[in-house]
């Protein structure tokens, strides 16, 4: 994909396009739900002017509960476990803000300085109002330096930036490397946060019990031939091509292989050892899971590709997400 058609990527996805902070429902169980929802409102909205009293009191501002201070850093980290509604946030803030706006995950702000060069992409970004950066995750050092530096010249100029990750900022990195010059740069990026943490539990998985759903070889056949009598596309891939064909893609145009699928069919599905590979499904799942494109498999549930120890390493939560994912993206075969 080109710099231009990458900077036209950097919105919400589609199932987020009407998400604002009234949308969001936070689970009475977790206080810290609706706090970040405040916090997050309050940061994307500006204060409204306090009305002036008239004469003898007349016309005063009716006196309401106290809104949640803003935070005073240029930047918001959600920190939370994946399925609580972050994501949600994210875009609701995206919409509450007026102005110039990207909103993208990390891997499609380092594929832009990839195509465009990283001065191209600080003109393209400079000025705007406010930088969304969904699922912030640091996989090699490089694109640690490479994001801290980025943070460092957008809050400068004057942009504020809202991050998501499953990790705090003083912790990215933790279990994959740990070298003092890497660490440095990451607490200079956690100084301009102010970190919100939202508890709560997954849920994608409030309604869904088990694996991924998996279907027989006739089911899997059925679900083709109902796809196609319907007019809808759904591709039909050997797992172990599918896997193969992504190596030859770059992850920035994943979503590029998406444009009018209706569902996702992989045929022999099987337990993945090679990191990389695994990687590559992750990255694909995430923008599968943006565009809400069902997928039907056979073979081993995709919830267990994660093999060789790699669901116990550096990597756990990237895993432990798109698992999740994989599950509500397979929900709707439960009943063949």
């Amino acid at each position: 994909m080109s710099g231009t058609e990458l900077v036209a990527t950097l919105v919400p996805p589609p199932q987020f396009d009407q998400a604002t902070f009234d949308s969001y429902r936070p689970d009475a169980e977790y206080l810290s739900q609706a706090e970040a929802r405040d916090l997050l409102r309050a940061f994307a909205e500006p204060e409204a002017p306090v009305a002036r009293g008239g004469l003898f009191g007349l016309g005063r501002k009716k006196q309401t509960a106290p809104a949640a201070a803003a935070p005073t850093k240029p930047g918001v980290y959600l920190d939370g476990g994946f399925g609580v509604g972050k994501t949600h946030l994210l875009a609701a803030t995206w919409h509450a803000t007026a102005g110039r706006k990207y909103f993208g995950t990390f891997i499609e702000y380092t594929a832009l300085v990839g195509a465009l060069g990283y001065n191209g992409a600080i003109g393209v970004l400079q000025g705007a109002r406010l930088i969304c950066i969904d699922e912030f995750e640091l996989d090699d050092p490089g694109d640690t330096m490479l994001m801290t530096r980025m943070i460092k010249d957008l809050t400068e100029s004057g942009s504020r930036i809202v991050a998501t990750s499953n990790t705090p900022p003083n912790a990215l990195g933790e279990g994959r490397f740990a070298a003092s010059d890497f660490m440095r740069e990451i607490q200079a990026m956690s100084a301009r946060f102010t970190t919100i943490r939202i508890d709560g539990t997954d849920y994608r998985q409030r309604d869904i019990e088990g694996d991924a759903v998996t279907l027989s070889d006739d089911a899997y056949l059925f679900a083709l031939a109902d796809s196609a009598a319907a007019g809808e596309r759904m591709t039909d891939d050997d797992f172990d091509a599918f896997v193969a064909h992504l190596a030859t893609v770059h992850p920035s145009s994943y979503v590029g292989m998406l444009g009018g699928i209706q569902a996702i069919g992989l045929r022999g599905v099987h337990e993945l050892t090679d990191q990389s590979a695994a990687l590559r499904v992750v990255a694909f799942i995430d923008r599968v899971y943006d565009a809400q494109i069902p997928i039907r498999a056979t073979g081993i549930p995709l919830t267990d590709i994660f093999g060789g120890g790699m669901i116990d390493g550096g990597y756990r939560k990237k895993y432990q997400r798109c698992m999740s994912r994989l599950n509500a993206l397979t929900a709707g075969e439960r009943s063949l």
